[in-house]
């Protein structure tokens, strides 16, 4: 029997989240050559531009942000490849100075520790490279006889789609294709959703062995949810012998997952929300869930973390939270290119942000 307060949790999480999800907007992920745009849910863009393949000993990266609304600046940062044993590292002392040129002319000097390899550009460095960008020019840093060669190509292509995403175009404070209308015109920002994390029912007698008493069941409706490429380890699979995993998320709801996928240095498992009683009613959350982040599903956070090849120079993190009623996508980031800028990847750039509160 479903008790009165489970029904009033449920009934405010799902209005929440119709209220959250209705007033936010798609994030955005765009590629062109050497350089990358994530924009996220709150229209905060963040482009990252890279050095050409090919030159991965001297491995550089900038970060260029921008919130979204009227008289926002563009800011950057500028990280050295640190990737492995690096000889032009080594001989550099713990903070030294790089001298920016752009086409041959300077730009200024940064500071960078050799901690971090990271530094932030100055307001004048940032509207010097966001003028060379779009054309074709030469864009370096050097230190101790040393040169970090930034690729300009594909920047034009991912700069203009940023000022499309942020409604841009054609207003003076668009980075290309400047216009004759008011700032005031841009799209304004969106507040970072709030989703409020719901506990989980307590466990009853016999809730471990919930998936193994439908195991026949749950293999045949599970497979109907998904793609074979989503899930081949499921709808390949030729009887329901292998295990299914259960925990209990509500009185009337528990949480299934069994493994998806498997690759040379990946793998993923499918996370459904199903009903106690048939005919169960599945809800796929994921096909690629790496786990429960802390270990355990009190916390209601499913987990899914992959590299984009076996070096781990790039990542991708996602997480999907529990309000009661559904598990809702509350992350969604990469590490950026697979570039050889540092282990784990040089920058986050998300495409879904929001806050989560107990």
């Amino acid at each position: 029997m479903v008790s009165t307060a489970s029904v009033l949790v449920s009934v405010a999480a799902v209005l929440t989240s119709i209220c959250v999800q209705a007033a936010t907007p798609a994030g955005l992920y765009f590629s062109n050559n050497d350089w990358e745009l994530a924009c996220d849910n709150t229209r905060t863009c963040r482009i990252a531009g890279y050095h050409r393949d090919g030159d991965d000993d001297m491995a550089v990266s900038v970060l260029l942000t921008r919130k979204a609304g009227a008289n926002q600046a563009v800011t950057g940062e500028l990280q050295i490849g640190s990737y492995g044993e690096n000889p032009v590292l080594k001989n550099l002392p713990a903070t030294f100075d790089l001298s920016m040129r752009i086409n041959a002319l300077t730009a200024g000097k940064i500071a960078v520790g050799k901690d971090s390899l990271t530094a932030s550009l100055s307001a004048s460095q940032v509207a010097a490279l966001l003028a060379a960008l779009p054309g074709n020019s030469k864009i370096e840093w050097s230190a101790g006889g040393h040169i970090w060669k930034l690729s300009d190509k594909g920047a034009a292509a991912v700069l203009l789609k940023m000022d499309e995403f942020q409604g841009r175009i054609g207003t003076g404070g668009a980075l290309l294709r400047k216009g004759p209308q008011n700032e005031d015109a841009v799209l304004p920002p969106v507040p970072v959703p709030v989703v409020i994390v719901v506990p989980l029912t307590k466990p009853l007698p016999g809730d471990a062995q919930f998936a193994n008493r439908h195991s026949k069941a749950l293999w045949k409706i599970l497979r109907s949810t998904v793609k074979d490429d989503d899930c081949p380890l499921l709808t390949e699979r030729r009887s329901d012998k292998e295990q299914f995993s259960s925990t209990r998320l509500t009185d009337a709801k528990f949480l299934v997952t069994t493994p998806c996928w498997s690759a040379a240095y990946n793998s993923g498992d499918g996370y459904w929300v199903v009903d106690q009683s048939p005919p169960h009613r599945p809800l796929l959350v994921t096909a690629s869930g790496s786990g429960y982040a802390g270990g355990g599903i009190s916390n209601g956070n499913i987990s899914a973390s992959h590299k984009g090849r076996g070096l781990g120079d790039c990542w991708s993190v996602d997480d999907w939270t529990w309000d009661g009623a559904q598990f809702i996508h509350t992350k969604a980031s990469s590490s950026g290119m697979c570039k050889l800028v540092a282990p784990g990847g040089a920058w986050s750039l998300p495409t879904i942000t929001t806050e989560v509160r107990n």
